[in-house]
């Protein structure tokens, strides 16, 4: 099971005060405690408001944990002090397993302090046996170097010899023998059987020092390496690159960060939750590991970038949405309920892309684009979106979508109502006229107006519709690929 959070810190308002309420009067008295500790050491700001919405979280998430199962909880050093304590406080000090420092970013400037580079990975189970898969990382090269000093002769293998007796005297046991001739050392005893030394025999894998001493022959070639130790800094940040894994997601984690948490913590056929889902990065990885997955986030926004995300890199997936508005009662509940989450929810099902995950900010009366090949290579247009989610919309949303498409340049605007639309409305878009694509041969109506009823019976608007040039996450085969180039 995996939890991963972001210290997005909020103030102290009502629903940070609805949450402290409900975990102190809550049945998990020694988390209420620990909780009204921190609130009235700290005092009410944006750090305890943060550390009371995770409380409610944390002891959830404990409730419906297998018992051989962990979490994962990522966080900065801000918050992460606080967050052990907590979660010690809702899992107990005892199945705390690691505090890993994950190295995230490159040098930062900082004034009169160390330079922050790392992030935090607090690693608890839920009970004293937990499922784990050991991981390891790659010999050093200068351990490889001095440890395998040795090359068989009859293979061209390097090796290096492992001791094959312990400290200690075991007289009278199956441990107490000569090989050959030879006793161990003074004060030690053989590390191995009698039978068991014969097999290394059989097997050539003994190799003897001048004095007849035997040790163990060691491959390199057959260690698994260093078993992962808590810094990791063999894993980079998500980068920029064109064609590559970053999704637009400010909090996005690389992909092999979370297959190396999902393999080490889970095996196929587990279940992985994830419930600050963000871009769908330890679905992702839990998907492509074999495991079965849940992903929850609260915004509308990051559902459809997943969906997107998932059917991208793995295009015959079956993926069940719960929540979401399936039918045009549902859709005005959501938009009366949150106009932004509507209009988020709109976009997406139309095949838009949102311009912005902002509440607020100056959007010039876009909301979303639908990016179309237009005829050359690199030829693409914008569809431009405007969402309407009231019950009643008038003939100035269509004009004002007019004069967006001449200040823009674009060929083709949607607008995209929640009501259905007037005779005048209507007219007003017919009389915007055509788009004419000579490499379509044929005509696109320039101003379209498509109602959420029409919309979730299937109606699309009325564009060269193709590949459009979504940032998109690559498929395993093209991830694959790119991996053998490198």
């Amino acid at each position: 099971m995996l939890e991963s959070a972001h210290d997005e810190h909020q103030p102290f308002g009502d629903a940070a005060r609805d949450a402290y309420d409900q975990v102190i009067t809550g049945p998990n008295q020694h988390v209420a405690r620990m909780l009204k500790a921190m609130v009235d050491g700290l005092g009410n700001n944006d750090v305890t408001a943060y550390l009371t919405m995770m409380a409610i979280r944390l002891v959830e998430l404990h409730s419906i944990l297998k018992e051989s199962g962990s979490i994962y909880l990522h966080c900065d050093p801000t918050a992460g002090p606080y967050l052990r304590v907590l979660m010690d406080a809702v899992f107990g000090p005892k199945n705390f397993r690691n505090e890993i420092a994950w190295k995230r970013s490159d040098s930062h400037n900082a004034a009169r302090r160390y330079g922050p580079v790392h992030d935090t990975l607090l690693f608890y189970s839920k009970a004293e046996r937990w499922a784990w898969n050991q991981d390891y990382t790659p010999l050093p090269v200068n351990t490889a170097d001095n440890w395998y000093r040795y090359v068989d002769p009859d293979t061209g293998r390097r090796y290096n010899k492992a001791d094959l007796t312990g400290e200690g005297l075991r007289p009278g046991t199956r441990l107490d023998y000569l090989w050959k001739g030879k006793a161990p050392p003074r004060g030690r005893h053989w590390a191995t059987t009698e039978d068991a030394m014969a097999e290394l025999e059989r097997q050539g894998l003994l190799v003897y020092s001048r004095a007849g001493m035997p040790y163990r022959k060691r491959y390199l070639d057959d260690s698994k390496g260093v078993p992962l130790l808590d810094v990791w800094s063999d894993i980079h940040m998500v980068r920029g690159i064109k064609k590559g894994e970053r999704l637009g997601y400010a909090t996005q984690k690389p992909l092999p960060l979370l297959e190396r948490i999902i393999s080490a913590s889970s095996n196929p056929g587990d279940i992985v939750l994830d419930p600050f889902c963000g871009c769908g990065t330890a679905v992702h990885a839990a998907h492509k590991l074999g495991r079965r997955w849940i992903g929850i986030d609260v915004t509308y926004l990051a559902i459809g970038l997943i969906r997107r995300r998932m059917r991208d890199a793995f295009p015959d997936i079956e993926i069940e949405e719960i929540g979401a508005p399936v039918d045009l009662a549902g859709a005005r509940a959501l938009a009366a309920h949150d106009k932004y989450q509507f209009q988020w929810w709109a976009l997406d099902r139309l095949g838009a892309q949102p311009v912005s995950g902002k509440k607020k900010g100056a959007d010039k009366g876009i909301d979303g684009v639908i990016p179309f090949f237009a005829g050359l290579a690199e030829d693409y247009k914008r569809a431009i979106v405007s969402v309407k989610g009231g019950e009643h919309v008038t003939v100035a949303a269509v004009r004002d979508l007019k004069g967006v498409l001449e200040r823009e340049k674009e060929p083709v605007g949607i607008l995209l109502a929640l009501a259905s639309p007037t005779k005048e409305m209507v007219t007003e878009a017919a009389a915007s006229g055509f788009y004419e694509s000579e490499f379509w041969s044929r005509k696109f109506p320039r101003l379209q107006i498509i109602t959420v009823e029409d919309m979730l019976a299937g109606k699309r608007a009325d564009i060269p519709w193709g590949k459009a040039p979504f940032a998109r996450a690559p498929t395993e085969k093209e991830r694959a690929q790119q991996k053998n180039l490198l």
